[in-house]
């Protein structure tokens, strides 16, 4: 179930917005130019499947995404649990990446395949946490400042669309925000429950 909290963006953030209802979050984005859609979820997915299983079981979806906004590089980015020793470092390398603020010279858009994150989106004086889970497709313009948070324990496989083949390449801009905003584990643990 996909839920925006929106926040002010100052040293005291506020919260102005909580809401798991798809009008209300649809109509919040589009005030931004941020699109949401919704796929259906294939259940066949073997668990661990690899790259080119996914694309294909998303194959139609992906061609027509592709189709219509020109996008010439499609992948797919997995962070799961896997027992490993090296994991909570990993995992902790992973998310520290993503959770500085940040542009890009790209669209940003994803498709989750399972699992969850937030995109952070700041824009107008105010930051919009929408958190993704299987079956959103966000799509969030070139050049909009944003970070990612997919949590202490990260689980998700996402198809990440781009127009070049260079992939995912950030601009940071060394604002410390995200620091003030509530994280991915904060936002999960206090949403409502479907």
């Amino acid at each position: 179930m996909t839920y925006l909290t929106v926040y002010t963006d100052g040293e005291a953030p506020e919260r102005l917005l909580a809401t798991v209802d798809p009008d209300e979050i649809a109509t919040e984005l589009k005030g931004i130019d941020v699109r949401l859609r919704h796929w259906r979820v294939a259940e066949d997915l073997p668990s661990g499947a690899s790259q080119d299983e996914i694309l294909k079981a998303y194959r139609e979806e992906v061609d027509r995404v592709v189709a219509e906004e020109g996008y010439t590089f499609v992948d797919v980015a997995q962070l799961h649990p896997d027992g490993g020793a090296d994991w909570p470092e990993r995992a902790a390398g992973a998310r520290r990446k993503f959770l500085a603020e940040h542009t890009h010279d790209d669209d940003e858009v994803r498709f989750f395949v399972e699992g969850s994150g937030i995109f952070y989106l700041h824009t107008e004086g105010r930051i919009h946490a929408v958190l993704c889970e299987a079956g959103d497709l966000l799509s969030v313009p070139r050049n909009t400042t944003h970070w990612f948070d997919m949590g202490t324990e990260p689980a998700f496989t996402a198809i990440r669309f781009f127009h070049d083949d260079d992939g995912w390449v950030g601009d940071f801009t060394g604002n410390p925000i995200a620091d003030r905003i509530p994280d991915f584990d904060t936002i999960t643990a206090g949403r409502p429950v479907a």
